[in-house]
Formats: C-alpha cells, sequence, structure tokens
C-alpha cells in the first residue's frame, strides 16, 4: 500500500491530474474533450498542470484542417535556446527562461551555465538537439488531415516520428493528450485507429473550474467551481485554505506503477469484469469500439485505480469507474438501418425511436445496471 503521504497528495489533485497521472502510471495517453469554446482555457491549464503538477515541459501542438506532417513533426520538439548575446553579470534573467528541473526533464536549459558571462555565444555553440517533449497537448487533433493521425499513431506505437533531417524518439515517461471540442465525451474522437490507441477518455466540464488557472490568474473558485466530477477516480476533500502546490515526483510514479502491479484480482471480479465486455459488445446500439485493445487498457486502469484507493485488490465499483473511463470515446451508437432487429422485420421508424437520445454514456450505464456484480 502507498504511504499517507503519497495519497494525501494524490487525492488533492483534480481529475484532469488524476487523468494524466494514471496515464504517467502505466506510460500510456488520454483523449480529453471539453465543449469547445472552452477548449483554450483547457490548454492553459494542462500546461499548468504539466509543470506545476508533474514537472514536465509542454508543447502544444495546434492542429487545424492545413496541417501538414512537417508541422506536426515540428510542433513536437523542445528547441534549446541561445542565451541573450547581451547577457551580463548580475542581470536578472526573465522569469519565462527558467526551467523547473526534474528526473523527466531535460538536461539543464543552457541559461543555467551562461547566466555569469558576458561573452555572446557563436552560432556554432554545442546545443542539445531538439527533443520530443515529455508533455504534448494536440489541441483539436481531429481537425487535422488523417495522414497527421495516421503520423500521431505512428508516434505512439513506435515511440519515435521522422523528420526531414533525424529520427526523434519519445522520452521514457511521455503522454500525448488529444484536446478535443465536442458536446460530450461521447461524441469526441479522433480517427479509428488512433482513437483505439489511448487508454482512456476524460470529459471535463467547464463548471469543475480550472484549479491551477483559476491560482495562475489570482482568481478565488467558489464552491460550485471546487466540487469534484461525480465521476472523479478518487475521492477528494477540498480545503480552501490550502492552495493546489502537489509535485507528483517520478518516484512517486514508480511507487504506484509497482503497487498496481501487485493488485489482486479475484476470479469472480474478473469474471464480472469479463461480462461487461460482453454484454457491452451485445448491446443492440452498438456499433463497435469494444476491442482486444479496450480490454487490456481495462485490465491495467482497474489494477492502477486500486493503490489510489488505499486497496491491494480490485472492487466492482472500480471496474464501474474504469469501464466509464476506457469506453466512453470507444463506443460507436449504431446506425438505425444496421441494428440488428431490422433483420426480423423491426420498422425503421421503432427503431430510430428506440435509439433517440442514445450515446456512449448511456450505453456504459445500461450495462453495469444490467450486469450483476459479485457479493
Amino acid at each position: 500500500m502507498a504511504d499517507e503521504d503519497l495519497l494525501d497528495k494524490v487525492h488533492s489533485l483534480s481529475d484532469l491530474e488524476l487523468a494524466v497521472l494514471l496515464c504517467l502510471i502505466n506510460r500510456e495517453h488520454v483523449l480529453i474533450s471539453t465543449p469547445p469554446a472552452a477548449i483554450d482555457d483547457l490548454v492553459q491549464e494542462l500546461q499548468l498542470v504539466a509543470r506545476k503538477t508533474f514537472s514536465l515541459k509542454p508543447v502544444v501542438v495546434d492542429c487545424h484542417p492545413s496541417t501538414t506532417l512537417e508541422d506536426f513533426a515540428s510542433a513536437l520538439l523542445l528547441h534549446p535556446r541561445h542565451p541573450h548575446p547581451q547577457s551580463t553579470p548580475g542581470r536578472s534573467v526573465s522569469p519565462f527562461a527558467r526551467t523547473t528541473e526534474s528526473y523527466f526533464a531535460l538536461n539543464s536549459h543552457p541559461l543555467s551555465n551562461h547566466r555569469t558571462s558576458s561573452v555572446p555565444l557563436s552560432p556554432l555553440s554545442s546545443l542539445p538537439p531538439p527533443q520530443i517533449a515529455h508533455f504534448v497537448i494536440a489541441k483539436n487533433l481531429d481537425r487535422a488531415p488523417q495522414v497527421v493521425q495516421i503520423q500521431a499513431l505512428e508516434l505512439l506505437r513506435t515511440r519515435r516520428i521522422f523528420t526531414r533531417t533525424s529520427v526523434q524518439a519519445a522520452p521514457k515517461q511521455f503522454v500525448f493528450i488529444p484536446v478535443v471540442g465536442a458536446a460530450s465525451g461521447g461524441e469526441a474522437h479522433v480517427t479509428p485507429h488512433l482513437n483505439d490507441f489511448f487508454s482512456i477518455a476524460h470529459w471535463h466540464n467547464p463548471d469543475d473550474g480550472y484549479v491551477n488557472l483559476d491560482e495562475s490568474d489570482g482568481r478565488n473558485s467558489g464552491p460550485d467551481d471546487e466540487k469534484a466530477s461525480t465521476e472523479s477516480v478518487v475521492k477528494k476533500a477540498v480545503d480552501d485554505a490550502t492552495p493546489s502546490t502537489t509535485l507528483i515526483s517520478d518516484i512517486d510514479i514508480s511507487q504506484l506503477a509497482k503497487l498496481s502491479q501487485e493488485v489482486q484480482i479475484d476470479i469472480d471480479i474478473l469474471r464480472y469484469q469479463m461480462n461487461i465486455v460482453s454484454f457491452l459488445r451485445m448491446h443492440r446500439a452498438v456499433d463497435g469500439g469494444i476491442t482486444p485493445a479496450a480490454t487490456k487498457h481495462l485490465h491495467q486502469l482497474v489494477k492502477s485505480l486500486a493503490p489510489l484507493h488505499k486497496l491491494d485488490y480490485v472492487t466492482p465499483a472500480l471496474i464501474g469507474l474504469a469501464v466509464r473511463k476506457v469506453y466512453l470515446h470507444r463506443i460507436r451508437i449504431i446506425e438505425p438501418e444496421k441494428e440488428r432487429s431490422m433483420q426480423w422485420g423491426s420498422q425503421l421508424e421503432a427503431v430510430e425511436a428506440l435509439l433517440e437520445g442514445v450515446g456512449p454514456e448511456e450505453v456504459v450505464e445500461e450495462v453495469l445496471e444490467m450486469v450483476t456484480a459479485p457479493l
């Protein structure tokens, strides 16, 4: 079981931070969605989460229909900066040039080695080569051309990407987060094969607030902004007087990853998990998305959730929570014309009425109600 100090830090995280933490534990990736009007705020919040909570350097890849492969590949890289040529002893350095070092971070910023030097650097000075950032935010990835999305899939699958001059490898700790605008979490998708590669999905309601962004702007969140989502992966106690300055180190992540590998699953719990998968696959409203990859991700997630709840075994409640996260972006609702009862004489109007208003969220809740949990 994780020590109390680590669990206290985990329980103080927001839902967005917890989604990222779970991906870092399992070395997977998360698709995050929000209403289109709130995308910019969400991207800023995720940048602050990377820096303040995980001490990682983020990059934002701004995607649009005319994004090219070269645009995508170059936006993934962190480029070392030359110190200002007029740097002199005692001259203050812009706070934006400083970095927060961690076990994940790249080598020390060149400024830290030349802050007291007044000699301009030669253009031929040795600098670290550009590297893929540890924390990549792909804004509006669903709007990028399919060839770019396939390149993103290749990056996640092989952990490397080709540029015109070199092959760039992803760092050991690497998380790729598409931020997609949609009316609900179940409507947020990218191209199918890439979509299935994301371990979990998270829907961020703007009404839940932006903890780090509010602190950065000096705004005080009200009680309504601080209430946790009903689908939060852990229960959190909110302390109005305590700022969210939690830092999750790579040692913490490694400890949680090790604990998740030691979690036990009883045969009855495993049967319950497989029954849910079977019921999802056979649901009349589901056209696809219940894939073997999703089953693997579900198994990973339930085991990594247990240590966060001070458990070394899996419970039915944890499975229900994991199912909501793993299948939110995967389930595709069938077209009424293709619904199976149409083969046996059902009326199209009746099937359309049956499927009206049904989305991935409704399918998951219905299946969780249908499958009996073990006692």
